[in-house]
């Protein structure tokens, strides 16, 4: 923004297209709300152009020119209204040459896709006037919340308010069974989108919404296991089937069917959108990343990359994940995702790069970094770096918080899981891997825990009943290492991974849970 308005002020052409190419629309939206015709909405808008244009020189913040030239626009609004009006031709009449010229190429389609136009404009006329600027600018002009925040002056909570209460409004009035999936076909994707996400649950509600275009279930599990910057190595992915298998029971190939997966991700020039849902938690931000990271290399040409990323939901009071929402509840999140700019797609390439590092240092320096336009990564990533053996006693946030909790009496796997699980939903930890961390801590010949009434725990594919009723204890290690008497990561020799990290019996580096950093012993 700050180069266009510098280029515009020394009289660069270029920068004057950017501006307008940015602008028009919005400014076409606010002077139409204004003036009810598009002819003189036009006419209004290039004189405020030429009047910001002339006038550049005298603004101090260019971050400040959406608001400051939607000052222009109004005023410009008011000037026309005071002064004679001329004739001019019906919106709808507009719309019914604009749909008759169409129609000589596809007539059934133009025809179809005009009368939609057609209802939905007719039907948001019945909004105040806040709701008609946010559903024209977000849904006809494809304006993203950012863009019209900057441009409105209003702030991006209160516009997605805006435009959930539109629908709400419409969905009672529009003569169509589904609102939804008109206003998806118009703008939210139809069959040009394409959707990924993690989870088989969540995706199926989002099928249920009403929501329109194919869904890609993400199928990886960053937060376990080795991993590296470029995952599709074939050596690198053999041995992560490997090690995936023998600890978690997942089938080498299963594991391997993210190759699938990838070639669906690799036509993403098939669509015309992407819209990436995730949640804030470690298990998320890591998958999120490494997209991102998949993304930055890629030209994305005409598609558009967009992300809805949430760590809450109106009325449920502990969320965890899209999986907890109804069809409806999905349905109604519609439109809220934004289009990412190139910072936030960075950004996010920037944490997977440090997160699958094996250099302890990227992992630090990427703390110190200002992520505050994925405004989970930080804390994120935090929380994976809490994994490693703390400087106290040797354990991770698991482990630690593992031991305390059967300490005051949670002795019961299934209900353990659930009180590590609300404890640390940061790291949105689902029970699989959890069993596994659970079971390393049962191992011997340095077992901090003893578990009782079964001999196996459940894995991929099998499932015991029996494990419901185990019970687990302290063993007197478990003890000690818990009041820091004892350090566990001195003692263990087995080899585990915490992103690219790997952690051995001779690994240096420890969390300080104090000061929430990583040091070097």
């Amino acid at each position: 923004m700050k180069t266009w308005i510098d280029g515009a002020i020394q009289g660069e052409a270029e920068a004057y297209e950017q501006l307008v190419t940015q602008f028009r629309g919005m400014a076409l939206a606010v002077a139409y709300q204004k003036l009810g015709d598009t002819f003189l909405a036009e006419d209004v808008v290039q004189e405020a152009f030429t009047e910001a244009f002339a006038n550049l020189s005298k603004l101090d913040n260019p971050d400040a020119f959406p608001g400051w030239f939607k000052i222009i626009v109004e005023r410009q609004c008011y000037r026309l209204m005071r002064r004679k009006q001329h004739g001019t031709i019906p919106v709808l009449e507009i719309q019914d040459i604009i749909q008759e010229e169409n129609q000589a190429h596809n007539p059934e389609e133009q025809a179809l896709k005009g009368e939609v136009h057609r209802l939905l404009r007719d039907s948001i006329s019945i909004l105040p006037t806040s709701m008609q600027l946010a559903v024209e600018l977000f849904y006809f002009q494809g304006y993203s919340l950012k863009e019209m925040s900057e441009f409105l002056g209003v702030n991006v909570p209160a516009l997605k308010k805006r435009l959930y209460d539109a629908r709400s409004r419409l969905r009672r009035s529009l003569p169509v069974a589904d609102v939804i999936s008109v206003f998806s076909d118009l703008y939210e994707g139809g069959r040009g989108m394409l959707h990924i996400m993690n989870g088989d649950h969540a995706a199926d509600r989002l099928r249920q919404s009403g929501i329109q275009g194919e869904i890609l279930v993400w199928r990886e599990l960053y937060t376990f296991g080795p991993i590296t910057r470029n995952m599709s190595n074939e050596k690198d992915r053999s041995e992560r089937a490997i090690y995936l298998e023998q600890h978690l029971g997942i089938p080498q190939n299963e594991y391997l069917k993210i190759k699938e997966l990838e070639l669906t991700l690799k036509s993403f020039h098939q669509h015309e959108e992407i819209v990436l849902w995730f949640e804030y938690d470690l298990y998320d931000q890591a998958m999120l990343s490494y997209l991102l990271h998949y993304f930055k290399e890629q030209d994305l040409k005409n598609t558009k990359l967009n992300l809805l990323c949430i760590d809450n939901y109106p009325d449920i009071e502990h969320f965890r994940g899209l999986g907890q929402l109804t069809p409806s509840q999905i349905g109604r999140l519609s439109g809220t995702w934004h289009v990412m700019g190139a910072e936030e797609i960075q950004a996010g390439s920037e944490f997977w790069t440090a997160y699958a590092s094996s250099d302890i240092q990227n992992h630090k320096d990427f703390l110190l970094k200002n992520t505050s336009v994925l405004p989970f990564a930080h804390p994120a990533f935090k929380a994976h770096l809490s994994r490693l053996p703390s400087v106290s006693n040797g354990l991770g946030i698991i482990e630690q918080s593992t031991l305390e909790a059967v300490n005051e009496g949670v002795d019961s796997p299934y209900p353990l899981f659930k009180h590590v699980g609300d404890q640390l939903h940061i790291l949105g930890m689902g029970d699989l891997e959890y069993w596994a961390h659970l079971k390393r801590m049962t191992e011997e010949p340095h077992a901090l825990l003893q578990l009782s009434g079964v001999q196996a725990f459940p894995t991929f594919q099998q499932h015991h009943d029996e494990f419901r009723h185990a019970v687990l204890s302290l063993t007197e290690l478990g003890i000690q290492v818990l009041n820091g008497e004892a350090d566990w990561a001195l003692l263990k020799h087995d080899t585990s991974w915490i992103g690219g990290l790997q952690i051995g019996e001779d690994t240096p580096w420890r969390w300080d849970t104090v000061n929430e950093n990583v040091v070097i012993l």
